[in-house]
Formats: structure tokens, C-alpha cells, sequence
């Protein structure tokens, strides 16, 4: 008889985040629900001491203030217990050097998820990377707790922070000014304009707005100095 796997099923973008109530190296926490107003990277990791892990959490940990900036906490996980955890971290405190970054304090919370009964719940545990251990899962979930976007990244592959940090910045500023974002989009790049719902509408708002730079009625841009969103999005 072939045995069946357990499938876990994925929230997808535009679903709420599932709640849960865990453990963490920062005390009990309910989620989404203590972060109500503020952004949220929720990212899973494989295991405590391994070493992708490890330069992954270093890295989290020396920009946290650099994503607090833009509203947005860190909560990680992975299904490792919390004395793990807490010897983990103070190894990387007290041992580790990486990429010029050493006597890192990792200081937001890193959720107890030994039962998996969270990782199952976002889809992190992928059968066919491992049937125990979380992949490299980033949640980012916003102020009404929304799942906004969704990365993963196999087990041997760390993640791009960067690229993790664009994310953010880029679903803030989409979201306040009305705006969409082209490739390769950074801060200060130019931004594209929703087009009209009528080809009327269409050449009104080319004709009328000189501030647009328009190829053909589809595609249309406009500057958005990074100085006029660092104003609205920065705490």
C-alpha cells in the first residue's frame, strides 16, 4: 500500500494571516493580533546551528532597526524548542563573526514551533526539501494582518535582504500613493500610473497631467523622488 503523504495546504497573498498563539525567546506572543498596526516579516528557518541559518539571523538581527524605521517588525521561527533557541542565539552572540557583523544580540522574538502546528499552518514544511524542517519562508504581512506578499527559498539557499527590505518599502509605497512598481524598482526610480478605465479617460490623463511620461495608453510613469516616500513611510 503506498503511503500517503500529509499535505499542508499555503495562505495565499490577500488572505489573512492564520492565527496562533506560541512560545518565542521573547515570551508568548498572539499572532497577528500583537502586531495590529504595525508590518510583519514572518520567515521560518530549517534548524538552530546550521550555518545559512545562522548568517540569515545575524543579518536580521543587525538591520532590525533599519526595518523598524519603516514600521515593520521580525519574527522568526523554526521547529526547534526554545533552550535551543536560546542557546543558538547566544552562541551567534558571544562566537560567531560574519561579514564584518559579530556580537550580534538577536532581540526579536524566534517562535518554539517543535509540534510544527504553526509551519503547517503557513505551508512552510515542503515534503520533498524535508518532512521536519521549515524551507526559508517569508511572510510579509501588513497593519490589518494581510499576507501581502510571499517568498520561499529552498533549504541550501540563503535569502537576498536587499531584497526582503525592497518588499517592504515597494508594498508601502504602492499602497500610498496609488502607484505601480516596474522592474528592478528602487526608491527614487519612476513609478507606474494605474491607466484609465476608458480610452477617454485614457487621453484625458495623458493631455491633462504633464507629469507623466507615456509610451502608449498602457504604459505610463511618473517621478516619485525617493525624499517624498521616505517622508510618509519612515517612522
Amino acid at each position: 500500500m503506498e503511503e500517503i503523504q500529509e499535505q499542508t495546504s499555503m495562505p495565499r497573498i490577500g488572505d489573512p494571516a492564520p492565527e496562533f498563539k506560541a512560545a518565542t525567546t521573547q515570551g508568548e506572543i498572539n499572532f497577528p493580533s500583537d502586531f495590529q498596526g504595525k508590518w510583519v516579516i514572518l520567515f521560518s528557518h530549517p534548524a538552530d546551528f546550521t550555518p545559512v541559518c545562522t548568517s540569515e539571523f545575524m543579518t536580521f538581527a543587525n538591520l532590525e532597526s533599519k526595518f523598524a524605521e519603516v514600521n515593520t517588525k521580525l519574527v522568526g521561527l523554526s521547529v526547534d524548542g526554545l533552550f535551543s533557541h536560546i542557546a543558538w542565539l547566544r552562541t551567534i552572540q558571544e562566537k560567531i563573526e560574519y561579514n564584518g557583523m559579530k556580537n550580534i544580540a538577536v532581540k526579536f522574538p524566534l517562535i518554539e514551533d517543535i509540534t510544527m502546528n504553526v509551519a503547517k499552518k503557513y505551508g512552510m514544511i515542503m515534503p520533498k526539501q524535508s518532512s521536519t524542517k521549515a524551507v526559508r519562508a517569508v511572510f510579509f504581512i501588513d497593519p490589518l494582518g494581510i499576507i501581502r506578499a510571499i517568498i520561499y527559498y529552498p533549504l541550501s539557499l540563503g535569502r537576498n535582504f536587499d531584497e526582503l527590505y525592497r518588499v517592504i518599502v515597494g508594498l508601502q509605497t504602492s499602497d500610498e500613493f496609488g502607484v505601480s512598481l516596474p522592474a528592478d524598482w528602487k526608491p527614487g526610480s519612476p513609478v507606474i500610473v494605474p491607466t484609465g478605465a476608458s480610452c477617454g479617460a485614457v487621453q484625458e490623463k495623458i493631455t491633462t497631467d504633464k507629469d507623466l511620461t507615456c509610451y502608449d495608453w498602457f504604459f505610463c510613469t511618473k517621478e516619485l523622488p525617493a525624499d517624498t516616500i521616505w517622508t510618509k513611510i519612515k517612522k
